[in-house]
């Protein structure tokens, strides 16, 4: 009987190690919103004459959630969360007065974590979208 108790217990032991860190959904921390991640954009760079009236920008990472947003040269974007590793949102001509280079990142803000010392949401590093 002890030895089928103890085997019950070792799967959850090992979950809590698993996911300790706080990344991402944690037993522990209870935070569903991990920090994101950027790889990529698409178009990383476009010519200024192709900007107007808008055009749709592509960002490509991780830990990207349903309230992850982009987040353009400081302004806050619509966003369509098309998975957990996609997201779109569209640039308009307003936002680009001249060529030069506007930063790019996501933001998730935090989600329910308690009081334990962990760590929500937040933004992913950022990247440069290049208007020549």
């Amino acid at each position: 009987m002890k030895i089928s108790v103890v085997s019950r217990l070792i799967p959850c032991v090992v979950a809590i190690v698993m996911f300790s860190g706080c990344g991402g959904l944690d037993v522990i921390c209870g935070s569903a919103r991990p920090k994101p991640v950027i790889s990529s954009i698409s178009p990383s760079t476009i010519p200024f004459a192709q900007v107007a009236p808008s055009f749709q920008l592509t960002v490509n990472g991780t830990k990207f959630v349903g309230a992850s947003v982009v987040v353009f040269n400081g302004v806050a974007l619509a966003t369509t969360v098309n998975s957990t590793i996609k997201l779109t949102a569209t640039v308009t001509a307003a936002m680009i007065a001249a060529p030069g280079s506007y930063n790019v990142l996501v933001h998730t803000p935090g989600g329910n974590t308690g009081d334990l010392g962990c760590d929500s949401g937040g933004n992913s590093s950022t990247l440069v979208l290049t208007v020549t």
